[in-house]
Parts: structure tokens; C-alpha cells; sequence
């Protein structure tokens, strides 16, 4: 992937620290975990980190790009799974300015050989908030070895990376909006947004324009 004024950097997830931006550059975050814990509290009842509670407020502040891992369990966002569990930090994400949820295709989809959601992965859900913010890309298992949300979202956190060599000026929520906005719908069998959120990611959409808003 090209994105020429992009510097990779790496935070310790053992360490609980606050995730640092840098000034005056995009930044973009990508989260390939969850927080898992048994449903039924609220994300507001959880006592986050620093290191979460960081990546929160980035997103509510729309001062980072942050590309989440859908999750692995088949169900909605936000929802429990079928040992009980929940991901709270996707809760805590649902509604912020520049958080998009990154499910998986069994594949790259096309026009003429339609990509279908993997059977693991988590899905938008009824909540329309959510499915504003869903995004899905092609996990290629098959060639890899590699399954899960977790190769998802690194893609779209890579697209945001390359939209930001080009659109230098753009804000973080200005390249989330512009990766939503010209997802692809015709590329997935049976799309629907209940599970496929606004579609499939598409580099090439996104991109063509020489400025974005």
C-alpha cells in the first residue's frame, strides 16, 4: 500500500498508556481487539484505562481516524455473544465522529463474483448509528491462513493512510466520512445494511477526486 508521507508507530498495548498523537499530522489508530466482559452494563459503567479512555475521546474529538475490529463472534455490534460476552469498547465507539467498525468478506468483491460477509464475522446490526459507521473489506483466509476482523480493520486504517498522503489538508473526520461515503454496494451478494453496514471499502473511490470536504 502507497502512502508516502505516513510513518508507522507502534504503542504497547500491555502498557495501558494513553495513545499519544502527533501534531499537526493525520492520525490514525488502528484497534485490532476488543474489551470484552459479561453484557449488560453500559460502556459508561466500564472503568477504562488511560490507554482506552485516550482512544475514546480521540474519536469523539474526530482527532484521529480510528479503524476498529468488528469482531469474530457472528453478531451485532454491541452485542453479547454467545458465551455472554460483550465488546465495550465497540459500544463506547458507536456514535463518534471518525470511528469506523471493519467487518469481513470471504473475499475481495466484485460486480460479477459478489464477495458474501465471512461467517465470523461481526455484523452492523439494527442500530442505524452503527451501520453509519460499518465498513467491510476481503479478508483472504484462504490464501493466508489468516482469519478475523482483527486483518480487517488494518486495511481500512491503511486506505485512511493513503488518503491522507493525497489530501493532505483533510481532517481525520473528513477521511473517515470520505471511506464511508464511497463504499461500494454492488460488490457484495444481498447487501444489506442491517449487515454490511455502507458496503465495501473502495480505495479506488475514494481517492479520485482531487480535494475532498
Amino acid at each position: 500500500m502507497i502512502a508516502p508521507s505516513s510513518t508507522t508507530v507502534a504503542h504497547d498495548f500491555a502498557s495501558g498508556r494513553a495513545v499519544a498523537l502527533t501534531p499537526n499530522r493525520l492520525n490514525v489508530v488502528n484497534l485490532s481487539y476488543g474489551m470484552m466482559a459479561r453484557a449488560g452494563f453500559s460502556a459508561a459503567q466500564i472503568r477504562w484505562s488511560a490507554q482506552e479512555n485516550s482512544i475514546i475521546s480521540h474519536a469523539r474529538n474526530g482527532s484521529a481516524v480510528i479503524a476498529k475490529a468488528a469482531g469474530n463472534d457472528a453478531v451485532a455490534v454491541g452485542a453479547a455473544n454467545r458465551s455472554g460476552n460483550a465488546d465495550y469498547l465497540n459500544m463506547a465507539l458507536v456514535g463518534t465522529r471518525s470511528t469506523i467498525f471493519v467487518g469481513a468478506l470471504d473475499r475481495n468483491g466484485a460486480v460479477n463474483n459478489r464477495a458474501n460477509l465471512a461467517s465470523y464475522s461481526n455484523f452492523a446490526g439494527s442500530n442505524t448509528t452503527v451501520q453509519r459507521q460499518f465498513l467491510t473489506v476481503g479478508v483472504r483466509g484462504d490464501l493466508t491462513g489468516l482469519y478475523g476482523t482483527s486483518f480487517a480493520a488494518p486495511v481500512v486504517a491503511g486506505y485512511a493512510a493513503v488518503l491522507g498522503s493525497k489530501f493532505t489538508t483533510a481532517t481525520p473526520v473528513q477521511i473517515t466520512n470520505r471511506l464511508l461515503d464511497t463504499a461500494r454496494q454492488d460488490t457484495i451478494n444481498n447487501y444489506n445494511a442491517a449487515i454490511h453496514g455502507r458496503g465495501e471499502a473502495s480505495l479506488s473511490r475514494a481517492i479520485a477526486p482531487s480535494s475532498i470536504r
